[in-house]
């Protein structure tokens, strides 16, 4: 490998938001965040949930069920 054109590595813990999961790993960032991991995504878990951090499903419902 060529020297100095490579960058630095880190060792880091990498983090879910969600749920709290975190584990060790190596990047070139000096922190990973994630909104979801296998541990909390419905399709690994097989439970359906909503993950709505912005309120994004609250104002759709509260655009389009105006009518009613």
């Amino acid at each position: 490998m060529k020297k100095g054109i490579h960058p630095e590595m880190h060792d880091v813990t990498a983090r879910c938001t969600s749920c709290g999961f975190s584990f060790a790993t190596s990047s070139t960032s000096t922190e990973l965040k994630g909104t979801l991991c296998s541990q909390c995504h419905p399709f690994f878990t097989g439970a359906h949930k909503f993950v709505d951090t912005a309120g994004r499903i609250d104002k759709f419902q509260q655009k389009y069920n105006k009518k009613k």
